[in-house]
């Protein structure tokens, strides 16, 4: 069994305490965590989410267990708000800097209102444990590090669980080895 394979028995059985669903042992703090891991095993990442998501019972765990891939939530944005196809014209036009500041405008990433939070907070429901996946396959239209700042001010009744593929030591993302993305010092890890 890899290391990666222990660290998510472990995430799994964690989540399924009681204590780590009232947040006990954190000074009654909201339960932000990340789950950091190596980007090449993102697909066994997906497959063990998939797997607990399929087993999870609401009645038996005591939990519903709800799983948002940020990336697409973003795209789901965009088709609605008609903006997807102009996003192609426009990065052939003004580049992926421009692209990514007006993605940003429109999602209102800096905002306390943001569309993703929106999204996040409008369809969690009360006993659930909330897992955020996608982290990798935004970047960079968004900035893991702004979602939980902005998710921290809107939900505090569950805990919500970021996977990040990069490494996080309790202070700093970064994503690939080499891109850091700010500081968040509100999550916990959630296993070594």
């Amino acid at each position: 069994m890899s290391n990666l394979d222990a660290r998510l028995d472990e995430m799994e059985r964690v989540i399924h305490t009681s204590s780590f669903r009232e947040n006990k042992g954190l000074g009654n703090e909201v339960g932000y965590y990340v789950f950091d891991y190596p980007p090449d095993k993102e697909l066994l990442v997906r497959e063990r989410i998939a797997y607990m998501q399929s087993k999870n019972s609401k009645g038996a765990d005591g939990f519903e267990l709800i799983v948002f891939d940020l990336y697409d939530i973003v795209i789901d944005i965009l088709e609605q708000e008609g903006f997807l196809e102009q996003c192609y014209a426009f990065e052939k036009k003004k580049g992926m800097e421009r692209i990514t500041k007006a993605i940003g405008n429109l999602l209102q990433v800096n905002d306390d209102e943001s569309l993703i939070v929106s999204h996040i907070k409008e369809h969690t429901p009360t006993q659930s444990v909330v897992f955020l996946i996608g982290i990798g396959k935004c970047y960079p239209f968004l900035r893991s590090h702004k979602v939980l700042n902005n998710l921290h001010q809107a939900i505090d009744n569950v805990p919500v669980v970021m996977f990040y593929p990069g490494t996080y030591d309790g202070q700093e993302l970064v994503l690939f080895s080499e891109i850091k993305d700010d500081n968040y010092y509100r999550a916990f890890r959630l296993v070594d």
